[in-house]
């Protein structure tokens, strides 16, 4: 599928997508339960449609509940503290979060479960998981470091070593998965990235119930035979998803997202302090944020905890004046698409030039924006971003591989496409 942005003005108020990694890590800690919740506001992307399919698969029960949309009513699939599953055969679509969340809590199981998935998923490595579910009692086997990955638990607790500079998905998968193992965890952590994200993963698993300790990040304690207690749980909006709408509004109009909590554990809510740099206006409520376009300058940015906000710091900086330096290009290489050579290809089609040519650094010179045919790699994110630097193009910017935002935002389009129409009412 393709798109074709027209160049102009954009003003208005959207709601924000749902968070997919709170709904992931919230359908984790249900399937987890032994009895019933319910998670509201779980609009369904890509994503979190392969991890409600996975917890199914692990033996939760899901349904929506009657007249109220988004609202879903989950049966946890534990029984006298055992994970019991009604199928040997997991597929996680193309979610990097789901693979690494869900591995351990199929660790749990005393019988034999695969895990694999489809598209970009197949390459990303998976091979880190491997010894530390082996030194906490589990037998683990991937494909030369990649999916399929098959495990057989039940995973006994104890200590083990884990390396989190490539990503902290793994390390919340098993701080959800060892409060039901037999004995205590201490998990040594080395290197971790993301902190925000293990964050949000213990403040998910507090509130069904769950303790979790750790010593600066560098080693967590879980204790063994604890029990998830069921809960109502709201997903809040989603940071990553809202930051090209509202670089949107920065660099092309006016835009307001709403349902949006400010004083969020996710990572990305610090582009709001990135848009602040850059110049532009913005205003915030306890449940949305405005943007309104200002002159723009060049910023510096550290995005090492927060690296799905690249793209959007890419549209955002160029439309300033001068070269911008964003930091923590390390964390792109395995993402849906090698993100860093990516944005610099693409970009390079609008007429904008991105040098990654130092370790760890993208410099962004901003500028004009061209009209031309870009593709997504099939990355959501690399599609939002693309598009939202085509508001400002001289000519009409066609999107290749639009529907790859169906895996974190399926309405951006027709979002997108409500502000451009009230900006060229309005402009």
């Amino acid at each position: 599928m393709e798109k074709t942005i027209t160049p102009g003005r954009v003003a208005g108020t959207v709601l924000a997508p749902s968070s997919k990694s709170y709904a992931q890590r919230a359908l984790a800690a249900s399937l987890l339960c032994e009895g019933e919740s319910r998670l509201t506001n779980m609009e369904l992307c890509n994503d979190t449609r392969a991890a409600m399919k996975i917890a199914e698969a692990l033996g939760a029960r899901i349904a929506p509940v009657e007249g109220a949309r988004w609202d879903y009513s989950v049966l946890g699939g534990v029984r006298e503290g055992t994970v019991c599953p009604v199928a040997d055969r997991l597929n996680v679509g193309e979610s990097g979060l789901a693979t690494r969340l869900f591995t351990p809590i199929a660790a749990l199981c005393g019988r034999r479960i695969s895990l694999t998935g489809e598209g970009s998923i197949l390459v990303r490595p998976v091979g880190m998981m491997e010894e530390p579910l082996r030194q906490l009692g589990a037998e683990v086997r991937t494909k030369k470091g990649l999916l399929p990955i098959t495990v057989r638990g039940p995973l006994r607790g104890g200590e083990a070593r884990v390396d989190g500079s490539l990503s902290s998905q793994f390390i919340t998968g098993l701080l959800m998965a060892l409060p039901l193992a037999q004995n205590d965890t201490t998990l040594h952590v080395k290197g971790l990235r993301s902190r925000p994200y293990i964050d949000m993963t213990i403040a998910v698993a507090e509130r069904f119930g769950i303790r979790i300790g750790h010593n600066d990040y560098e080693e967590f304690f879980v204790e063994g035979g604890q029990r998830y207690e069921p809960a109502t749980y709201n997903i809040e909006g989603d940071w990553s998803g809202a930051s090209c709408l509202l670089v949107a509004g920065a660099t092309a109009g006016e835009v307001t997202v709403e349902n949006m909590n400010t004083l969020s554990l996710q990572a990305d809510v610090a582009v709001i302090d990135a848009l602040s740099r850059a110049g532009a206006e913005v205003i915030s409520t306890p449940e949305s944020v405005t943007v309104h376009r200002r002159e723009l300058t060049a910023f510096e940015f550290d995005a090492t905890d927060c690296p799905d906000l690249f793209p959007a710091l890419v549209a955002l900086a160029s439309a300033c004046d001068g070269v911008s330096e964003i930091r923590g290009t390390r964390r792109l290489i395995h993402k849906e698409s090698n993100r860093a050579e990516t944005l610099a290809v693409e970009f390079a089609r609008l007429g904008i030039r991105v040098d990654i040519s130092e370790e760890n650094v993208m410099r962004v010179e901003g500028g004009p924006v061209s009209g031309a045919v870009v593709e997504s790699h099939n990355d959501h994110r690399i599609a939002m971003a693309l598009a939202t630097a085509g508001l400002r193009a001289d000519g009409k910017v066609t999107v290749l591989g639009a529907e790859a935002v169906d895996k974190s935002y399926p309405d951006f389009w027709d979002d997108l496409e409500v502000l451009m129409e009230k900006g060229a009412t309005n402009g």
